[in-house]
């Protein structure tokens, strides 16, 4: 079992940052996969950010590239989404998730495959 603890949402003007992190307990190992999902009131949830953390091999939609940096950090079980230049779209309850992924190197964009779930963190962004 894996728990895993979101924290760092918040308000945000447009054009802001915010810096999200995920703690994993547990049973963790360094091959599995961790990324970050938003859902906004309405929507199906989509893959923001994720990364094997394996090799440290990053992917993010296209809605996100430049803009968002997922990382791991020194401690190895914690991920970080740090968003800059933000807009009003940005803005939904944000997700961390995890599976063990069985394709070395590979982490799925769809919430399908991802077992363990954290709580969620919201994030708003004015304009």
């Amino acid at each position: 079992q894996v728990q895993l603890v979101e924290s760092g949402g918040g308000s945000v003007q447009a054009g802001g940052s915010l810096r999200l992190s995920c703690v994993a307990s547990g049973h963790t190992s360094s091959l599995y996969c961790m990324g970050w999902f938003r859902q906004a009131p309405g929507k199906e949830r989509e893959g923001v950010a994720r990364i094997f953390t394996g090799g440290d091999i990053t992917y993010y939609a296209d809605s996100v590239k430049g803009r968002f940096t997922i990382a791991r950090g020194n401690a190895k079980n914690t991920i970080y989404l740090q968003m800059n230049s933000m807009n009003p779209e940005d803005t939904a309850m944000y997700y961390c998730a995890a599976y063990y992924s069985p394709d070395s190197g590979y982490c799925s964009a769809v919430p399908g495959p991802y077992v363990y779930w954290g709580q969620g963190t919201q994030v708003t962004v004015s304009s």
